[in-house]
C-alpha cells in the first residue's frame, strides 16, 4: 500500500475516533472505533443497531465482525485502497486441492494472529464474533452455543454446535480464487497463512457461504447491501497483504460498492 493510501486509512480511523471527543463525524458508528468494547460473550457490543468493526480501523482482522462503511471520507479511503490493487485474468483451477492450504482450521500456521494459542482457528473466530458464547464443559476453546450477527444477511443466528453447519467460516478471498490468481506458485507456509489468517475469515450463514463458493466480487456480493463496501475493503485488504491481483471485473465491482 502506498503512503497516500496509508494516510487515507489513518485519516478515516482518526475521524471515527473523534466521536469520543464529541466531534460527531457523520457516518461513523460506535463500532467503527479502534477500541470497540467486547460483550461478556466475546463478541462486539452493539448500540443503535451498529454491529462489528469497520475494516478501515481493523487492518489485521482481530476485532469482531464487519461494520458498514457509510461516511464520504471513509468511502474515499476505501476506494483509495481498492484502486491500488493489481489486476490480471483468472488462471486455471488445475491442481487445486483444499489440502494444499493445510488441514482445516489448523492452529499451527505461522505468522498470523491467534495462531499457536491452543485453540483451532474456527473456534477462535466463533469467540471473536459471537455473543452470549458458551463453551464445552472444562474448555475455554470449544464453543457450543452463541448468538452470531451475520454481516452478510444483517440477521442474528442463534447457533448450537449440534447444528454446526448453520454457521460456516467464509474465506473472504476464496482459496480456489487465490490459487487461480497466483497462490499455486506460493510456498506451503504462505498458503497455510492465507487459509488461517483471521483477516480473511468471517463466521456467516452456512447456506450463504455455500452459495458464494469460490466467487469473486463481480459474481457474488453479500445480500446485505449496507455491508458491501466493507466486504470490498476486506477483500482488498487480504489481496494487498498477500500481493494477490484481482480480476478487472472484480476490481470494478469493488469500487462501485464504495461509490465509484
Amino acid at each position: 500500500m502506498t503512503e497516500r493510501a496509508n494516510r487515507a486509512v489513518r485519516a478515516a480511523a482518526a475521524g471515527c475516533a473523534a466521536l469520543v471527543l464529541g466531534a460527531g463525524l457523520a457516518g461513523c458508528k460506535a463500532s467503527d472505533l479502534p477500541e470497540a468494547k467486547n460483550s461478556p460473550g466475546g463478541g462486539s457490543a452493539t448500540s443503535a443497531g451498529a454491529h462489528g468493526t469497520s475494516p478501515l480501523v481493523d487492518p489485521d482482522g482481530t476485532k469482531p465482525g464487519l461494520a458498514a462503511i457509510t461516511s464520504r471520507k471513509d468511502k474515499d479511503a476505501a476506494r483509495e485502497l481498492i484502486s491500488e490493487l493489481a489486476t490480471k485474468g483468472r488462471g486455471p483451477k488445475t491442481g487445486y486441492e483444499r489440502e494444499k492450504f493445510g488441514y482445516a482450521w489448523m492452529d499451527t500456521a505461522d505468522g498470523v494472529p491467534l495462531a499457536h494459542n491452543g485453540c483451532d482457528t474456527r473456534n477462535d473466530l466463533l469467540k471473536r464474533d459471537g455473543q452470549k458464547v458458551t463453551f464445552r464443559s472444562g474448555s475455554d476453546c470449544v464453543v457450543v452455543s452463541m448468538t452470531l450477527y451475520d454481516p452478510y444477511t444483517g440477521k442474528d443466528i442463534a447457533w448450537k454446535k449440534a447444528k454446526a453447519t448453520e454457521v460456516q467460516i467464509d474465506h473472504v478471498v476464496p482459496l480456489s480464487y487465490a490459487w487461480q490468481m497466483g497462490a499455486s506458485r506460493w510456498s506451503k507456509d504462505k498458503r497455510e497463512q492465507l487459509a488461517n489468517d483471521v483477516l480473511n475469515l468471517l463466521p456467516v450463514s452456512g447456506s450463504l457461504n455455500a452459495s458464494k463458493s469460490d466467487s469473486g466480487p463481480a459474481s457474488w456480493l453479500p445480500p446485505n447491501r449496507a455491508i458491501r463496501c466493507s466486504y470490498a475493503v476486506r477483500f482488498a485488504q487480504v489481496a494487498e497483504k498477500y500481493k494477490l491481483p484481482v480480476t478487472s471485473p472484480d476490481k470494478s465491482m469493488m469500487l462501485r460498492q464504495c461509490g465509484a
